[in-house]
């Protein structure tokens, strides 16, 4: 038999399946990871880190800064290593994302390809783009990012509602979060796929141990933190009086990053909050936190029924708002330089540590669109370089909120300055800390 045979025989005979990490970092509540187990002989894992994230964008700086770059490479570092416990690895990619994937899908026989749903306009376009390059190739894609599948909703995302208040009350009437999934104990074993060098990314730095009080990528310091959070301090008793502080470890839940990046499923988060209401304490701060998720399921699928429309200056309403772009005004807001204290304070954290609290989030950005009269988008391109928990849904879908330009059915979100740092500031202690 010839080795063109034996190619064409092994072509056959056995299935082949390339599983795509995004923003679903992680092995635990993966219904895509299951299925595709359940479909073929051998897998791969990669990852693709996008050149566009380097490049920089109309608005003068990259989409990624260093903060949430730092973050992803320790999620990947976390998620090899766990990968490897069962007998798996993980490959990462640089270069352009849907170039990587087709020259990885035609040079290795991929018979299924499993990639976990994202309703971002970018993120769609990317898994259309691979499908219609490979037409006979079968995709498994499964919703992973969220509370509820898509079909759970008793409305189309095309017939949401715009604003949050009648989405939640439809939401809780008829539906609960789904459970999480069990992880899937024996992976199909490992295909070392043929790439091209120039597409290989070496993960050279050492993964960092977690701290008590700081961010870390990844899978096991995100289950960590939860437990911690849960069980340890028992934070979520007191969630809802505690969350609005600027600059305290404890007082909210921390979890965006890992959330953002899929390190912890929100369907893992609300099951363990549940166990804590069964043997700890249930009120209104357990509650909270499901409220909160709420809101970001709610962004979620928004961004999904308006498209590109998530980014335009008029936002879903098409409505233009009196604003405009000054640079200078700009790179003093960026800089913690405006001369409002409490916004100062708030931008020299972002820029230090790449995280900010939502209610600095909704003071800075009031303060941009209000106060100093600056175009939106740049306020929410800023963020997006910044945050360490930058989600495209959450991020965007608030600033078009706050820009009335959104699903704010005031269409007017502004702040006093001064009665918020009265509020959450009184003694000064957020403000002498970083300014």
């Amino acid at each position: 038999m010839t080795k063109q045979t034996v190619k064409q025989a092994d072509k056959i005979s056995n299935t082949r399946g390339l599983f795509w990490f995004r923003h679903d970092l992680r092995l635990h509540d993966q219904r895509a990871i299951n299925a595709l187990c359940d479909s073929v002989d051998e897998m791969t894992f990669v990852f693709v880190l996008d050149d566009k994230h380097d490049v920089s964008t109309p608005f003068g700086f990259k989409q990624t800064g260093e903060h949430r770059h730092r973050f992803i490479i320790e999620s990947l570092h976390d998620l090899k290593l766990r990968l490897s416990k069962s007998g798996q690895d993980l490959l990462v990619l640089k270069g352009n994302t849907v170039k990587c994937l087709t020259t990885l899908l035609e040079n290795n026989d991929f018979t299924h390809v499993a990639v976990n749903k994202h309703a971002g306009y970018d993120e769609t376009a990317e898994v259309n783009a691979v499908r219609s390059a490979h037409p006979n190739i079968t995709f498994i894609e499964e919703d992973a990012l969220t509370l509820f599948n898509e079909e759970d909703f008793p409305f189309s995302i095309n017939d949401m509602p715009d604003v949050f208040s009648p989405f939640r009350r439809k939401v809780e009437k008829f539906l609960e979060p789904q459970s999480p999934v069990a992880t899937y104990t024996e992976l199909k074993p490992h295909f070392a796929p043929m790439i091209p060098e120039e597409f290989i990314y070496e993960l050279k730095s050492t993964l960092p141990t977690p701290k008590e009080d700081g961010f870390v990528g990844g899978e096991t310091a995100a289950l960590t933190h939860l437990d911690t959070y849960l069980f340890s301090w028992r934070s979520a008793a007191t969630y809802k009086e505690t969350r609005n502080a600027l600059d305290t470890w404890r007082h909210s839940t921390k979890l965006s990053p890992w959330l953002a990046h899929g390190n912890i499923s929100p369907r893992e988060v609300m099951q363990q909050v549940y166990k804590f209401e069964e043997t700890v304490e249930k009120n209104d701060s357990t509650y909270w936190i499901y409220f909160e998720l709420l809101w970001r399921e709610f962004f979620h699928w928004l961004q999904r029924k308006y498209g590109a429309k998530w980014f335009n200056f008029g936002g879903i309403q098409q409505r233009l708002p009196n604003t405009r772009h000054d640079q200078s005004t700009f790179t003093k807001w960026c800089n913690g330089e405006t001369g409002y204290p409490i916004v100062d304070a708030c931008m020299r954290q972002l820029r230090e540590t790449g995280y900010m609290s939502n209610r600095g989030r909704q003071l800075v950005a009031s303060c941009f669109v209000h106060e100093l009269k600056q175009d939106w988008r740049y306020g929410a391109a800023w963020f997006e370089h910044q945050l360490i928990d930058y989600d495209v849904g959450s991020n965007w879908g608030n600033w078009l909120y706050l820009a009335g330009v959104g699903s704010d059915p005031r269409g007017h979100r502004q702040f006093n300055l001064q009665k918020q740092t009265d509020t959450y500031d009184p003694k000064g202690k957020f403000r002498n800390k970083w300014l």
